[in-house]
């Protein structure tokens, strides 16, 4: 991972707020750009009525205790089932994945910090749906990223190895007695715990891989569950006999990998699992020492929850530093723009929503590679650029054309209500952006965007407010001007 050295020099004591340092709407605008997708007005107001403290445990709660999605009719189908059921496997397949998609973007709008964590967990335990397909398969694989989002890392460890999807994609499956697969020791080691050439060699793999056999038994058909037959048993694909993994020697087996990697490497993951929550939650330039203080706690006891709590409570993450330092991904572009704006949107549009994430660089359950999404300026390019511009138009004009008095309440509720389109103006750009506008220049001309053709007497002479006819175009306007300011690009 390449990374900068941060210029943020705060602790990790928690955040009180002081007259030089105080709780208002940026800081509160942080924390639903960085735990969730945005919020509302409404919930923006409900934050600062709150300390940072209580704010930030609410919100965790929230997400401990929100519901998991409901196990669908398909959960344990497998290819024959399908098959018998006079279905067509494909078909229905497809349908599933678009189950799943829904779902996914219901979580990141309605359980924010949940389906933040959700996001950042298939991004570190990749798994690609074009590769394994199965639609049970990635109903088990979801379900495992929301139950352990905020759990027991070294849990989480253990069982994703064991997860269908992940036995597919890395070969899991196909790594036995008759034939070896290094595949998934290797990004055990390099991507999900350790880091690349990080306190591990090739041999380290060789016999990691050697314990990690004999999940390659299908109990039905394609798409069935995949076990493990005891070595002794009759087709058993176990390698039975002693491995030396990390200097430790002994007949190991799966868990034994899990148990001697976290005895043996403790402070290496712990270092490299807090650095990536760092980048993801406070900002892409790293501070080393922060980072330190954070793996000495969790390699204790793994907690990732607490592990949260501390971080995201701290003077560090509520740093002048730490907002507006990254760049938003093509799903928080589109939702946080839906959720600020407190627009209107239907299924078809959540659905439609996947398509545009997908052309910007972000199909979710299918990241380009094992090794993720790269995130920040990995987002923006020349043609990402104009795609993030001409998607937000889209959304614009949408809400223009199905609910354009949702234009008119945003600005009532924004600007309370006035009447000076200067006003008017600077507090809709503000709801959208993490920070104010570098120059006054750049609020003058929004607020000549928004002012449209209208004559300059009738605001001069108090005669315009936010009830004439014209004002749902004229916040469109603004916000057709706003999609293409490099602020809106950022979080």
């Amino acid at each position: 991972m390449d990374t900068m050295t941060s210029c943020n020099t705060s602790s990790l004591a928690s955040y009180v707020p002081s007259p030089s340092n105080p709780w208002d709407a940026e800081k509160a605008k942080h924390v639903f750009g960085r735990l969730g997708f945005g919020g509302s007005k409404t919930e923006l107001d409900s934050a600062l009525a709150q300390t940072p403290s209580d704010f930030i445990d609410g919100i965790m709660d929230v997400a401990l205790s929100a519901p998991l999605f409901t196990e669908p009719s398909w959960a344990s189908w497998s290819y024959n089932d399908y098959i018998n059921a006079g279905l067509d496997f494909d078909e229905e397949t497809q349908n599933n994945h678009n189950v799943m998609r829904l779902e996914a973007f219901n979580e990141f709008f309605n359980q924010g910090f949940r389906g933040k964590m959700v996001m950042f967990w298939s991004s570190h335990f990749v798994t690609e749906l074009n590769q394994y397909y199965c639609s049970n398969f990635l109903y088990k694989y979801y379900n495992m990223l929301q139950r352990n989002a905020l759990g027991n890392f070294q849990d989480f460890v253990r069982e994703v190895g064991l997860n269908e999807a992940m036995l597919i994609y890395l070969n899991g499956f196909e790594n036995g007695l008759y034939g070896l697969n290094e595949n998934y020791a290797r990004e055990l080691y390099e991507l999900f715990t350790l880091g690349e050439n990080n306190g591990y060699t090739q041999e380290d793999i060789v016999e990691t891989s050697k314990a990690l056999t004999g999940y390659n038994h299908w109990t039905d058909s394609y798409c069935s569950n995949i076990y493990f037959i005891e070595p002794g048993q009759p087709n058993s694909t176990f390698i039975n006999g002693d491995k030396t993994i990390f200097g430790q020697t002994g007949n190991w087996r799966y868990d034994d990998v899990i148990d001697i990697l976290f005895e043996e490497k403790a402070p290496l993951i712990a270092n490299f699992i807090c650095e990536k929550l760092y980048t993801f939650f406070v900002s892409p330039n790293i501070n080393e020492s922060i980072v330190s203080e954070m793996a000495s706690s969790f390699q204790v006891d793994w907690n990732i929850e607490n592990l949260l709590r501390t971080l995201l409570k701290s003077e560090h993450f509520f740093d002048e530093k730490s907002l507006g330092s990254q760049i938003k991904s093509p799903f928080e572009l589109i939702i946080q723009y839906i959720k600020t704006g407190g627009f209107t949107i239907d299924e078809e549009q959540k659905m439609i929503s996947f398509y545009f994430t997908d052309v910007i660089g972000q199909r979710f359950f299918d990241p380009p590679n094992v090794a993720g999404w790269q995130g920040d300026h990995s987002w923006i390019n020349s043609s990402t650029l104009t795609g993030r511009w001409q998607i937000i138009e889209y959304f614009v004009w949408h809400t223009w054309n199905n609910h354009r008095e949702e234009f008119r309440t945003l600005a009532i509720e924004s600007s309370n209500n006035s009447n000076d389109p200067n006003v008017v103006a600077k507090s809709i750009i503000d709801r959208f952006v993490p920070k104010e506008l570098h120059t006054d220049s750049d609020y003058v001309n929004a607020t000549d965007v928004f002012k449209a053709n209208i004559p300059q007497n009738y605001f001069d002479e108090g005669q315009w407010d936010l009830y004439w006819d014209q004002v749902p175009y004229q916040v469109a306007l603004l916000l057709l001007h706003l999609a293409k300011m490099p602020e809106l690009q950022i979080n």
